[in-house]
């Protein structure tokens, strides 16, 4: 009897700036061969180096709004109100129907979204898992200071910090950050056994 194919999982990782999770992203892609990051569409122009298609998928405002009249995203908001960005429906429902497992982070009002989505699709619903990282106010404070964030944007950081962290009994999980190795080990111990 062949061994079981794991299935795929789409692990939707959100918290404060600070927790820690383009850093778990980065790590899972790193050591699990089969994680992928999901691409997101952005309306800001290319960064030197960036690649479209594989960095982002870089639209411009009329391209987003045609896709967004079009229903073909899961979830999009504005960034500091000067750029757009999203996830197209494609860039999730195609890798997880060839059975890739998918990793992504974003806001609490994202994650909403995911939600609402997976309630629609089953394929979704069966491989959507959610994880808010939470950090304890003073170590969320002093790592974002150790960043040289500057006092208006920890402020700011810290705010939605607060107004975020009443959102984490929605998830599937919560890890509270601590070390990088702890947190890496965590979501580990979620991701393996929601791919059986």
């Amino acid at each position: 009897m062949p061994p079981a194919v794991p299935s795929p999982v789409l692990l939707v990782l959100a918290g404060p700036a600070g927790s820690g999770k383009t850093t778990l992203c980065e790590r899972l892609i790193a050591s699990e061969p089969d994680f992928a990051r999901v691409i997101t569409a952005t309306t800001r122009p290319p960064r030197p180096g960036e690649t479209n298609g594989q960095d982002y998928h870089f639209l411009t405002p009329g391209q987003f709004d045609a896709k967004l009249a079009a229903g073909e995203f899961l979830e999009w908001a504005w960034v500091h109100q000067k750029h757009r960005y999203g996830t197209l429906a494609s860039a999730v429902l195609g890798p997880l129907a060839a059975g890739r497992s998918l990793v992504i982070n974003v806001d609490v009002q994202g994650v909403a979204h995911f939600r609402h989505a997976a309630a629609g699709n089953p394929l979704l619903a069966h491989a959507l898992v959610t994880v808010f990282i939470t950090v304890p106010p003073a170590e969320l404070r002093r790592r974002l200071t150790a960043r040289g964030e500057n006092p208006a944007e920890i402020e700011r950081r810290m705010t939605t910090a607060e107004r975020e962290l009443p959102e984490a009994g929605k998830f599937d999980h919560c890890v509270e950050s601590r070390t990088r190795e702890d947190d890496f080990a965590a979501l580990l111990r979620i991701v393996r056994p929601a791919r059986s």
